[in-house]
């Protein structure tokens, strides 16, 4: 655990600071700020915070990926949602003062900031520019969130899942002398909890889009033959 220097903004070298929530603290509040900062790193498969638990701060990723899982009764779990460096995570619980409704988990090692509850209530009181670009991160989930349900009424369960390989290349993949491969960083459950499909119904996709030669899986290795940089944008 890494504390931020007290004589400058924590969020001030951070490739995300433009967008940071936490950009127009200033002044005096800095202090408070920093009291509250720390940077955490997470190995792969290490909970930031589980379901039920209390809340304690709120959470920017910077580095890595973290998976936003809920569990149910029967014990079985759904994965949301991903969220990448620049994301912000825990906040509804915040907001909400109640417990995290999922568990926070790294799919891959990660950094994680995060203000605590205390200085972050006072920042937030202190500051209401902090409080509206919270605001702005919930209704860009919320505006996900639709995007995803009119996506799964009007677009094929095949493109979607085309859509999502691509999206993942174009943050997990490099470059190869044959396209651009990617080692998955979900398991096919993930995948088809993401889409909203069966796993049985993602076997078949896959197989489809293999058939397609879109790509190959082997295991947990993925290849798009003959892709173009330009072209995981606009595919």
């Amino acid at each position: 655990m890494q504390h931020a220097s007290k004589n400058q903004h924590p969020c001030g070298k951070c490739a995300f600071y433009s967008g940071s929530i936490w950009q127009p603290v200033a002044g005096d509040a800095v202090s408070v700020l920093t009291r509250g900062f720390t940077r955490n790193d997470l190995q792969e498969g290490q909970s930031l915070y589980q379901q039920g638990a209390e809340s304690n701060g709120v959470f920017c990723v910077s580095k890595g990926l973290i998976a936003l899982r809920t569990h149910h009764e029967d014990g079985s779990s759904t994965l949301l949602r991903l969220a990448y460096p620049g994301d912000v995570i825990g906040y509804r619980a915040f907001l909400g003062n109640r417990p995290h409704q999922t568990e926070a988990i790294a799919l891959l090692p990660s950094r994680v900031c995060t203000v605590a509850r205390r200085g972050a209530n006072q920042i937030i009181l202190a500051n209401p520019d902090v409080l509206a670009r919270l605001a702005e991160r919930c209704i860009d989930e919320i505006d996900n969130n639709h995007a995803q349900i009119i996506a799964s009424a009007t677009t094929s369960n095949r493109q979607r899942l085309k859509n999502l390989m691509l999206f993942l290349m174009e943050k997990h993949g490099e470059p190869v002398s044959s396209g651009f491969q990617m080692h998955l960083p979900l398991s096919r459950s993930d995948l088809a909890d993401l889409l909203g499909v069966q796993p049985e119904t993602l076997s078949r996709l896959i197989g489809r889009l293999e058939c397609d030669n879109f790509f190959t899986i082997k295991g947990r290795k993925v290849l798009m033959a003959g892709l173009a940089p330009q072209s995981m944008k606009s595919a």
